[in-house]
């Protein structure tokens, strides 16, 4: 069940907050951490119980050759292999708040739920892929991803790369993530515009879900990631 469909069905309505969420201290039913977050004007509705839905394989996830921030080249797939992965398309000059901050959040949310709960920690790889080859170089990912809390153990959110847009273009286009330049190239929220999507990939690097602005409920996701 796609996550459009299913938040539909729970009768969701309004925009997508710009930022992560706060969770509660509250106990959470079934030890659920995700629970923790609780409803939202923007998400007010209780996710399905785990196992309740199925969520039919979409497509192959593409690999191709990355960089880390240490600039360190690994396998996309590599990265991916015998875990279930989150992986979002961002860059970091984006401040629109409708744009990569909003999946950047995301993966902040279930970063806490990976620190919180070992089961979802030691299942779960989370992955940010610049496309903006030019300016997001190992180094500025390095100094990107130094404010930002990583876990102890379990998953680690890792912020990549490519080495030219010729070795980015082939994965972009295995994703279907259409990316362009704004013709204002001084455009205060950022100089490409994109299509924010966020992919939940399984351990045989099959796509099972494609999360859109409006949908990026972490509840949801980790629901989808124990589903």
């Amino acid at each position: 069940m796609a996550a459009a469909g299913l938040a539909a069905g729970l009768a969701w309505t309004g925009s997508a907050p710009a930022t992560a969420h706060e969770p509660s201290q509250l106990a959470t039913p079934e030890l659920r951490v995700e629970l923790s977050f609780g409803r939202t004007e923007d998400y007010d509705y209780d996710p399905p119980e785990p196992g309740s839905y199925r969520l039919p394989s979409l497509q192959p996830a593409a690999g191709g050759v990355v960089l880390d921030a240490h600039g360190q080249s690994h396998s996309l797939h590599d990265l991916m292999r015998d875990h279930i992965t989150v992986l979002a398309f961002i860059y970091t000059r984006c401040s629109d708040p409708r744009g990569c901050p909003l999946s950047i959040g995301l993966l902040h949310d279930l970063l806490y739920v990976s620190q919180a709960d070992s089961s979802i920690g030691d299942n779960l790889r989370l992955i940010a892929l610049s496309f903006d080859t030019e300016h997001d170089t190992p180094e500025v990912l390095a100094q990107y991803d130094q404010t930002r809390p990583q876990a102890a153990d379990g998953a680690a959110l890792r912020f990549l790369t490519t080495r030219s847009a010729a070795e980015l273009a082939p994965i972009l286009e295995g994703y279907g993530q259409p990316i362009g330049r704004k013709a204002d190239a001084e455009d205060p929220f950022g100089s490409f515009t994109h299509q924010l999507r966020v992919y939940l990939i399984d351990r045989q690097q099959r796509i099972r879900n494609i999360y859109s602005l409006g949908f990026l409920d972490p509840r949801l996701v980790i629901t989808d990631v124990r589903t």
